[in-house]
């Protein structure tokens, strides 16, 4: 069940790197406004704001590094947990989708991690 748990944590923490590189550097190219659906326009004016919350997802999958790193379970559920809590609000307030594509895999990661 530890290379399990290791496996998810580290997949949850690619995917956050993932949407840094998303956010902070392809928001306004191809991949990034196909990916979130954005115009030109719409991808221009709310460049910042999405380097900003990619910087976030930056800390959240650097978290979970350092809890693995560290072999500290507890670094590792905080940092899940923040995860679970972000997808859950971004499907909320966002898109339906996040919480498949964020909030999912963190949960079943923690889940893991707490067994």
């Amino acid at each position: 069940m530890d290379w399990l748990s290791t496996a998810l944590v580290l997949l949850v923490a690619f995917l956050h790197f993932y949407f840094l590189v998303l956010e902070m550097f392809l928001w306004d190219k191809p991949k990034g406004m196909r990916t979130f659906g954005l115009t030109p326009e719409k991808a221009a004016m709310t460049k910042v704001l999405a380097a900003n919350q990619g910087l976030y997802n930056g800390f959240l999958a650097a978290g979970l590094l350092w809890g693995l790193y560290l072999s500290d379970l507890s670094i590792q559920r905080f940092f899940l947990t923040c995860v679970v809590v972000a997808g859950v609000y971004g499907a909320a307030t966002v898109n339906r989708r996040i919480l498949f594509v964020q909030a999912m895999p963190a949960a079943l990661a923690l889940l893991i991690v707490w067994l």
